[in-house]
């Protein structure tokens, strides 16, 4: 009893420290100035880029995310990681390449770590799993009460 409370607390310690581990990213508008190749971007698209690309990329879509390949004056290459719909739905992509017209793009955007999030996130994390611990910990100090209750039924014989 003891030892598989303490393989779960470790079990959910693993995992904790892994989400701990990602961190918060946050995406910051560039201000039209297109980042360096390698850099993890995402663009809007406007109308026009969502016809000719709907195609490709599904006809609903908003914002397009993934490494920037190549740029030039004209156009992007990305190696897209998700796609963002008009309604809030996202498709993970895993890397396929996408050329983007840049007339095709309202704005763009980096994505950038952000210290904040990820602090908060933290904080919820380790409050949570200093909770579930504890809970686990708990329940492996204490003893099962093996001891069967008596019969409480009485009976009773009446000789003729």
């Amino acid at each position: 009893m003891v030892t598989s409370s303490i393989r779960r607390a470790g079990a959910i310690l693993a995992g904790a420290s892994l989400l701990l581990q990602l961190g918060c990213y946050t995406l910051t508008p560039t201000g039209g100035v297109i980042p360096p190749t390698g850099t993890r971007v995402a663009v809007s698209l406007n109308d026009a880029g969502r016809a000719v690309l709907g195609s490709l990329l599904g006809s609903e879509i908003d914002q397009v995310e993934g490494y920037l390949l190549q740029k030039d004056s004209t156009r992007l290459t990305l190696g897209v990681t998700a796609t963002r719909s008009l309604r809030g739905g996202e498709q993970v992509w895993s890397g396929e390449k996408v050329e983007i017209k840049t007339t095709y793009i309202t704005n763009t955007y980096e994505r950038q770590f952000s210290k904040e999030k990820t602090l908060i996130a933290s904080a919820i994390g380790v409050g949570a799993l200093v909770f579930i611990l504890t809970r686990a910990l708990q329940g492996a100090a204490t003893t099962p009460d093996t001891k069967v209750p008596g019969d409480t039924a009485r009976t009773s014989r009446r000789l003729p």
